[in-house]
């Protein structure tokens, strides 16, 4: 690229790279779903974090005249967010859960669980219709796949008495969720733990389990776009209907789940499926700002019925 045509020679402002990356990105016909959804966001969420601002505050900057090496950071990060295709999440090596920061990296999945969500929501403090009325009497909480530790920190924040443990098969998945919970002010009371689902938790019963398994059908799988190819394949396949590990769950769930308990789990696009396998299962599905009946809870009494 001649000097002429280099971003980095050319453009002063958040507001100049702000434009050309939308602009570059809508023309590469690029991908989201890993923190944004569309080329603003994504535009916005590069700029922002690259030069250590406030990722929620794009306002206040717009006009800021940047530094040479901010200049050449950002051209940088727009042009190998066409070029490879890498969500932004892995080339920050940060994502955001309601606004809290998670490292990531190539090894695990980017965290963007309706989990999230519905943790923070009315369903688990009480309010009227709660799945938990008191936050502060779940002891024990469980994250199964917990690829990033994200889910994990996050119920540790919301029950501030629980003792949480987090299950991960993969061992780099694990490395990333080790440094996330080194770094978390609740990271003491996080106990990670390697292996397969409820494997490596012999007779260990939970107030609560959540989890955010691998639901990708076979035939998604095969198509997936350029960014979610670069994500572990282990934290996306889920056989040939995408429910093969969520069966595993439903079965083994309530010999680890205390009376009282429940099972919080994301099973993407695959309701009707699991409603007529298991008719007998009064599954609750619940909906997010962004998806409807991917989520479901079930009681561990529901499971004894």
């Amino acid at each position: 690229m001649g000097t002429s045509a280099d971003p980095a020679a050319e453009l002063f402002t958040l507001r100049d790279f702000l434009r050309y990356a939308i602009t570059r990105f809508e023309t590469a016909g690029l991908v989201y779903g890993h923190g944004t959804t569309n080329a603003v966001d994504e535009a916005a969420f590069i700029v922002l974090e690259a030069l250590r601002l406030p990722i929620d505050k794009l306002d206040p900057f717009l006009d800021a005249r940047l530094l040479a090496d901010e200049r050449r950071r950002l051209a940088d990060l727009i042009d190998a967010r066409v070029t490879t295709r890498k969500p932004a999440a892995y080339l920050l090596h940060k994502a955001y859960i309601r606004g809290m920061p998670f490292y990531v990296d190539e090894r695990v999945i980017v965290p963007r669980s309706f989990i999230g969500e519905l943790l923070f929501s009315g369903l688990f403090n009480g309010d009227d219709g709660a799945l938990i009325d008191d936050p502060d009497s779940i002891e024990s909480v469980l994250d199964l796949c917990t690829g990033s530790a994200s889910l994990a920190i996050l119920a540790a924040q919301v029950f501030p008495n629980a003792q949480v443990d987090a299950v991960e098969l993969s061992p780099d998945a694990m490395e990333v969720a080790r440094r996330n919970v080194a770094e978390a002010e609740e990271g003491a009371r996080i106990e990670l733990l390697q292996g397969d689902l409820f494997a490596p938790l012999g007779k260990r019963r939970y107030d609560l389990i959540i989890t955010n398994p691998p639901y990708v059908d076979a035939q998604a799988m095969a198509a997936l776009p350029p960014e979610y190819a670069q994500e572990p394949a282990l934290a996306l396949a889920g056989g040939p209907d995408g429910l093969d590990i969520v069966r595993r769950i439903l079965r083994e769930a309530p010999q680890h789940l205390h009376e009282g308990g429940g099972l919080l789990c994301e099973i993407g696009t695959g309701r009707e499926i699991l409603d007529a396998e298991f008719p007998d299962l009064p599954l609750l599905w619940l909906d997010t700002e962004e998806s409807e009946g991917e989520v479901f809870w079930i009681a561990a009494s529901d499971f004894a019925a």
